[in-house]
Formats: structure tokens, sequence, C-alpha cells
């Protein structure tokens, strides 16, 4: 058996074994190295295409010949899995995630620590900003999204500087709940502070507490999200 055929046997012998529930997995060598982390909405169905698709891209097969051991942890929803991904990822830097390490293109999450009420928002390239920085994530996509669902939870402010100087009333993020409007001072610095505190130790899984708190709120925000997409889509129909 060659090495490809054996680490997908390997897989393949693992997937019973695993609850089908949301998560991340990690592809280990015969030296324990991390290779690969990725996430899924439901593990053992995601980990099934690595053994059944016979048109696997060459950095995939070259992965798979050198997986030795396969390890699983799963999460409340598919919300956490997102978060835990990015952050294994930028701990650990497992090589044949390197185009997440290494293209500037990929985006981050972003939440400057200077400011007096600190923006939400996305950035590509070099870091030069101060701040709080999460990811990278593998596409503009679930950046935009995680952004969506951290809005309806924590309602920190998306708008730049210019904007949120110059307004006088609170735009409509405040109306349908995704903003606290702190451009109207309508929350205090110190609870808008405290706010980005919970934000920050949540998305970096710092805070049990906080991830056991939220997790239920975040899956149903994403669930509102569906919800108003499908209804965008009827109403554009």
């Amino acid at each position: 058996m060659n090495g490809l055929e054996q680490g997908k046997q390997i897989i393949k012998d693992k997937i019973p074994l695993i609850s089908k529930n949301p998560g991340i997995y990690k592809m280990l060598s015969s030296t324990g190295e991390i290779l690969y982390i990725g996430k899924a909405k439901n593990i053992p169905n995601r980990l099934k295409s690595y053994v059944t698709d016979s048109n696997l891209p060459i950095r995939t097969e070259r992965m798979l010949s050198l997986t030795h051991n396969l390890e699983t942890t799963t999460t409340n929803n598919e919300s956490e899995a997102l978060l835990l991904e990015a952050n294994l990822i930028k701990k650990h830097k497992p090589r044949y995630n390197i185009l997440l390490r290494d293209d500037k293109s990929f985006p981050y999450i972003y939440i400057g620590n200077k400011d007096k009420w600190p923006q939400l928002t996305k950035l590509r390239g070099k870091k030069s900003k101060s701040g709080y920085y999460f990811g990278p994530f593998a596409s503009i996509g679930s950046a935009n999204w995680t952004i969506k669902i951290l809005q309806k939870i924590f309602q920190l402010r998306v708008c730049d500087d210019t904007v949120f100087k110059n307004r006088q009333r609170p735009c409509i993020l405040f109306q349908i709940k995704r903003c606290s409007a702190p451009c109207v001072q309508h929350i205090s610095e110190k609870e808008y502070k405290s706010t980005v505190n919970d934000a920050v130790d949540f998305i970096s899984g710092k805070s049990r507490r906080i991830q056991k708190n939220l997790s239920k709120e975040m899956e149903k925000a994403s669930k509102d999200l569906d919800y108003e997409k499908k209804q965008q889509s009827q109403e554009i129909g």
C-alpha cells in the first residue's frame, strides 16, 4: 500500500468513530506534525470527500500521503468551528494551510485598540495598524459572514471613521440592532469598551464563559441571516 492509499485508509477507519457534529479536524504526520487544519459542518461527511473523490488536487494527495493520524474537535455549531479553525491555523501554521498563512490576499477580521470607539472590519495585506487581528479567513465570504454574526451579537460599529465622526443620528444598523450607535453615544464609552473586550475574548477563544453563553446566540444569528437572505431572494424573484 503506497503512502496515498495508506493516508486514505487511516481517514476511512476513523470516520465511523466520529460524531456527525460541526468542528475541526487535524491531519497529522508520523512525527505528530500538524499538516492541515480544516473545518466542517459535519466532520464525517467532510472527511469522506478525501477517500471517495478520485480527482483530488496534487497538493491534497501529497498531504494525504504524509498523513499517519487524524484528530478532531467538535463544537456547538459551525460558527464556532469557523473561528476555531482560524485561530488554530494562526497558532500552529500547518504547512498545507500555507496559502492562508502567506497569501496577503486572504482577509483578516480587525478590531482596533487605540480608538475611543473601535471599529469592527476586515483587512487584507500588511498588518500595520495597532489592534487585534483574527484569521486569516479562507474567503471574503467567510470573513463577511463572521462580521455579520458578530454585529448581531456585539453590535460594534463597522462604519469608517469619516462617516462615524459626521453622524448626527443613528443609521439603519442601529434600527435593526446590529450597532449600538456609539456615533451619537447611545452607549457609554465604558459599556462599549466592555463589549469590545467580550468580542475579542470570544473570537480568541479565551473566555469559555463567553463562548458558552454566546454559542447559542451565534447559531441563532446565523439562522436569522440565512432567513433574511432567503427573504431577499424571494423579493428579487
